[in-house]
């Protein structure tokens, strides 16, 4: 007797695998329509028919039905392997600054591969110029579509504050605060932020690692000009007097080149110049707010001290002791500036400088005299040093900038995205990534502290030394709107209008405070 359609269906599902069964890693819709395929190959050859004949025509092409089923199941079997490759693997999309040296990015990538072949999760990085991270990631949460993690070097001082209050960042505090002992004093601080939208503080992102402020000087320059390290004075004024009255005039003298005494970086577009300023303030014991975030500019004793420090600042420009250019660096162009020997010493956030010279001894793709090149200039030519004493003439005791990374609340994978953050977070994979740097930033980890990476030569023994006697954070961690002002860089705007348009400086510094109340009072 011949069999009704509903049969026909029914020995159709028989011959092809049932949905969630293929136990292969297909997507739901795509195994879906391989089976389909499959049950709609073999209807053509079973489905009824209403004739007498229907019987032995079912019979005679039974033999074929079934050979050309089979290869009908086979093909939609063969599309549902085929369709497995296509499956998109879980992927963690990262944003992160491009590094200094190529150790540093390879040390990132380590860790990377070593997440990869412990979770089968692919992360997708992304890596950027320092000045093009905080465009791109405002861009990218504009759109809705952030990356699962970012990380800049300037997202503590410009944005994180901000994005914190905003309810723009995930809570942190499941993978930060069982590791909360292994951070060392003064760092895990900076990244309990303030959300407006959660009405509470919490840990709204995660440091890496810090940096603080060096002084680097070349000493064959130095030298040349007639002088020892031990002829620099350690007294504010007489200090920077010497670079601009002495040194200057008498280095172009015995070199016969137009060398500047000092590099100030100035520019508006670049975070060494708002850093630099703020440790002249701090040399003049400014303090712009209370440890409750409370501003403090409108006592007369602040833009005082506003005053002298900006002064000090840019008197070296007006006195034509840093290149012309200075007002339009970036916060690479002081390093170039010095290492074309422009410049006979410039301070700087970090010691990047000097260490771009031991790279350099290490590079294997240089030639031999390059590598030589580099190796005496780190390890005899160039001097790491602090600031002076202040002028009142207490040693100076530096601000610390805690390095903080993200996940947004509009990351897609926020689970994974904190597994990697506690991942990269274990000393095992951040003690190489901070090393990686070559000494350009330090552990916020005291393990990572204790290391004898930072006792391997006196560049890393001097910032060794700077951390060890105390720092002190930044106004932004008492009261986040500072990182809009620093974002503005209120500071080097100010330096600008002094040197630039020839504002007085008691009138650029009442500008700033103006500001400063504007936005974070």
């Amino acid at each position: 007797m011949v069999g009704t359609l509903p049969d026909a269906r029914l020995r159709a599902r028989r011959l092809c695998p049932p949905y969630g069964t293929t136990h292969l890693d297909l997507n739901l819709f795509r195994e879906a329509a391989a089976v389909w395929t499959c049950r709609r190959n073999a209807l053509d050859f079973i489905q009824p028919v209403n004739n007498k004949s229907g019987q032995v025509r079912e019979n005679n092409v039974k033999f074929k039905a079934i050979r050309t089923l089979a290869v009908a199941v086979a093909a939609a079997i063969g599309m549902m392997y085929a369709a497995a490759p296509a499956m998109a693997q879980e992927k963690l999309t990262v944003w992160w600054v491009k590094g200094f040296y190529k150790s540093e990015d390879d040390a990132l990538n380590e860790a990377i591969k070593k997440f990869e072949a412990k979770t089968g999760v692919k992360v997708e990085l992304s890596q950027y110029a320092v000045q093009d991270m905080i465009p791109k990631t405002v861009a990218a949460l504009d759109s809705g579509t952030p990356p699962d993690v970012a990380y800049a070097d300037s997202y503590d001082v410009q944005v994180a504050g901000k994005w914190a209050s905003e309810g723009k960042l995930e809570d942190l505090s499941d993978i930060l605060t069982p590791m909360k002992a292994a951070f060392a004093p003064t760092t895990i601080e900076t990244a309990y932020l303030y959300s407006d939208k959660a009405k509470k503080k919490s840990y709204y992102a995660f440091p890496l690692k810090q940096q603080t402020m060096h002084v680097q000087i070349w000493g064959d320059m130095l030298e040349q000009a007639g002088f020892k390290q031990s002829d620099i004075p350690d007294t504010w004024k007489e200090y920077w007097s010497f670079w601009c009255d002495k040194v200057q005039p008498a280095y172009r003298k015995a070199s016969g080149s137009r060398g500047f005494g000092i590099g100030m970086p100035m520019g508006v577009e670049s975070t060494d110049s708002f850093q630099s300023f703020l440790t002249f303030i701090d040399a003049y014991n400014v303090k712009l707010v209370d440890d409750d975030g409370k501003l403090l500019v409108d006592d007369p004793k602040v833009k005082e001290g506003l005053v002298a420090a900006l002064k000090d600042y840019t008197d070296p420009y007006i006195k034509g002791c840093t290149p012309p250019s200075s007002t339009t660096w970036k916060d690479p162009d002081n390093n170039v500036a010095f290492h074309n020997k422009t410049t006979v010493m410039t301070h700087n956030f970090t010691i990047s400088i000097a260490a771009k010279w031991y790279e350099d001894s290490i590079n294997q793709t240089l030639t031999p005299e390059q590598r030589a090149a580099g190796k005496k200039a780190y390890e005899e030519l160039i001097l790491t040093t602090g600031f002076p004493k202040k002028p009142d003439g207490t040693t100076m005791k530096y601000r610390a900038a805690i390095k903080v990374g993200v996940i947004f609340t509009d990351s897609k994978n926020k689970a994974r995205a904190k597994e990697f953050v506690s991942f990269l977070l274990r000393e095992e994979n951040l003690q190489p990534y901070v090393e990686g740097a070559l000494g350009r930033w330090f552990p916020v980890t005291t393990a990572g502290q204790k290391s004898a990476f930072w006792q391997a030569d006196r560049h890393r023994k001097a910032v060794y030394n700077q951390f060890m006697d105390g720092t002190v954070p930044f106004e932004f961690t008492k009261n986040y709107k500072f990182t809009i002002l620093n974002n503005e860089n209120i500071w080097a705007k100010a330096m600008n209008r002094v040197v630039s348009e020839k504002v007085p400086v008691d009138k650029a510094v009442d500008e700033m405070i103006a500001r400063i109340k504007q936005v974070a009072g």
